[in-house]
């Protein structure tokens, strides 16, 4: 077993591993146990009592944080030449079709998160082998295929994102930063939650939210009571 540092023995000093904390408790624990240099990401993980091999168990959706995410996300928009100037003012970092579908065939994906028109999917479908590993790929249940796309750069920028549940059954999203306070990490984190409780399919049966984690970039991982998330 390799040397726990100084700075990690301190930090679960003040975790009772014991103990499943309310969602306030933990988003405010999260804060003091993030030692890194750099503002870390806080990040939640939830296990559902889903079985995602099966298509009517899949959990994937989006949900906008009431604060943000506080990451600055790289948006690429591929479109047609009459939605360019719309994507530019809305904020996009990039901004374009051929040339782009050429570049990331070429391997490059600097980005964070793509954005498309039905139009245009007959060449961006090509890219799936590359896109889609990289949770890269446009999808119209995430918001990302649009025809507004103006207003689909807007909200990722403001701090929507997408999740979806892996092959454990579990759904792991950045819902905030360290640097935000307690009550902002706590907003944020419990809108993803009530997300994923509103989209518990009818198929899933027993306990559908079976352990919730908050750890922030390097910091142990902190239990959240999941009978307080769903009261």
């Amino acid at each position: 077993m390799g040397k726990v540092s100084k700075k990690r023995k301190e930090a679960l000093a003040k975790i009772d591993s014991s103990k499943a904390y309310t969602l306030a408790e933990a988003c405010s624990l999260v804060k003091e146990v993030s030692t890194t240099k750099f503002d870390a990401s806080v990040d939640v993980c939830v296990r559902l009592g889903v079985d995602p091999r099966k298509a009517n168990q899949m959990v994937r959706g989006t949900v906008a944080m009431p604060h943000g995410t506080g990451k600055d996300v790289k948006v690429l928009v591929l479109c047609t030449p009459d939605k360019e100037e719309e994507a530019k003012a809305a904020g996009a970092d990039h901004v374009g079709l051929d040339e782009y579908i050429t570049k990331i065939k070429g391997g490059w994906t600097d980005i964070d998160v793509i954005i498309t028109m039905p139009s245009c999917m007959g060449k961006v479908g090509a890219l799936g082998r590359i896109l889609g590993p990289r949770g890269l790929m446009p999808n119209p249940k995430t918001g990302t295929v649009t025809m507004d796309v103006a207003k689909a750069v807007q909200d990722v920028k403001a701090g929507k994102i997408d999740f979806k549940v892996d092959k454990y059954g579990i759904v792991h999203a950045m819902v905030a930063k360290a640097s935000f306070d307690g009550e902002k990490i706590t907003d944020n984190a419990n809108e993803l939650i009530q997300q994923l409780i509103k989209l518990k399919p009818s198929a899933a049966k027993g306990v559908y939210i079976k352990s919730a984690y908050i750890s922030s970039t390097m910091s142990p991982s902190i239990q959240i009571d999941t009978k307080s998330l769903i009261a």
